[in-house]
């Protein structure tokens, strides 16, 4: 293309007055948004002495756990269906063959790492059977990576924790309808 040709159709650069060209309307705009956060109501929370309020706990994703099933049990069935969704892969199982004879299988071991996890949602959408949950539990603290790192132990532990607070989400979605 030549820079004569018809087909071009060149823009001009805008003319720019007084005021732009000393940024004014941008300097009033920033002092308008300054002047708005100071006289707006203060949201801080002096944690740990207070405790931040949640909104919606049902749509908040801390902590990992593993629910249990009428009988105690874990309701995993090892179908490694959240590990393979796991954008971060920190989710590892190893199924064993179960010793009800309502399932064919269940998790010897289940472990999450929860300093890889980005707390997606993932492994919580792709389980059939609804064993995992992310919580409500934000104030997740460990001295070492092992210690982050969550057995099934742990995540039961966790469910036995907040089965009250939180029930399970299917539980609380069938008593909405």
């Amino acid at each position: 293309m030549k820079p004569n040709d018809p087909d071009i159709y060149w823009v001009e650069p805008p003319r720019l007055g007084l005021a732009e060209k000393l940024y004014l309307p941008l300097v009033v705009d920033g002092m308008r948004t300054t002047l708005r956060h100071l006289v707006s109501p203060k949201v801080t929370v002096s944690f740990p002495e207070e405790r931040p309020r949640i909104d919606n706990p049902l749509i908040y994703r801390g902590v990992h756990r593993l629910n249990r099933d009428e009988q105690g049990r874990v309701k995993c069935v090892a179908c490694f269906l959240c590990a393979t969704a796991c954008p971060a892969h920190c989710i590892d199982i190893v199924g064993a063959e179960s010793p009800w004879p309502d399932r064919e299988k269940y998790p010897e071991s289940f472990t999450i790492d929860e300093l890889r996890c980005i707390f997606c949602g993932m492994c919580e959408e792709a389980c059939p059977v609804d064993a995992i949950e992310l919580t409500s539990l934000f104030d997740l603290t460990g001295r070492s990576r092992e210690e982050m790192i969550f057995d099934k132990e742990k995540l039961l532990s966790i469910y036995d924790m907040t089965k009250d607070a939180e029930p399970m989400r299917t539980a609380a979605q069938e008593a909405e309808r």
